[in-house]
């Protein structure tokens, strides 16, 4: 019984994890960020077409906000971002009946525990910034959040999610 508590715990964490979201950037170490100041996009892709623009257009507050312009074709940079779905399952246990102190069963009384599993709808949306001249990744940012059946909230998460990515950028190179 203890070790199913352990269990239902961090399967509980997990689902927590999953509804706040993570950001996560890697880059270049050897890249001098301060030197581009323009960026083109080359493709933007995701499952429903409406999300496109909006993908755009929180890139491009972000960038602007660091003092980068978009360029039609020919930027110092070359941006692409895919964003995808998936269902992801979780699991949820309610007890009932657990009595009250501690019984030879690990908790007093008869209780009954019920699981199910809930598929959850995660977003993931990466973005990827390379250099034309070398065709080199040179910074990638990877955010994933679940989403609500609501587009008006998912939007307002990407926007969220898209301003954590751009929160330290530029980067600064390592010596």
């Amino acid at each position: 019984m203890k070790s199913f508590l352990i269990m239902a715990g961090v399967v509980g964490l997990v689902g927590i994890g999953a509804l706040l979201g993570e950001v996560k950037t890697d880059y270049s170490h050897h890249v001098n960020f301060n030197q581009f100041h323009t960026y083109s996009w080359i493709k933007v892709q995701a499952g429903n077409q409406l999300w496109v623009p909006r993908i755009k257009r929180a890139v491009d507050q972000q960038l602007s906000a660091k003092g980068w312009t978009m360029v039609p074709t020919g930027g110092q940079v070359a941006v692409s971002a895919f964003g995808s779905t998936k269902d992801e399952p979780s699991m949820e246990t309610f007890y009932d009946g657990l009595g009250g102190g501690w019984g030879w069963r690990g908790f007093g009384g008869e209780g009954i525990a019920t699981t199910t599993t809930i598929n959850n709808e995660v977003g993931t949306l990466t973005i990827d910034m390379f250099d034309p001249a070398t065709k080199q990744l040179i910074w990638r940012g990877v955010a994933t959040k679940t989403l609500s059946n609501k587009p008006e909230k998912n939007e307002k998460k990407l926007d969220d999610q898209v301003a954590d990515m751009f929160k330290k950028f530029p980067p600064t190179p390592k010596a």
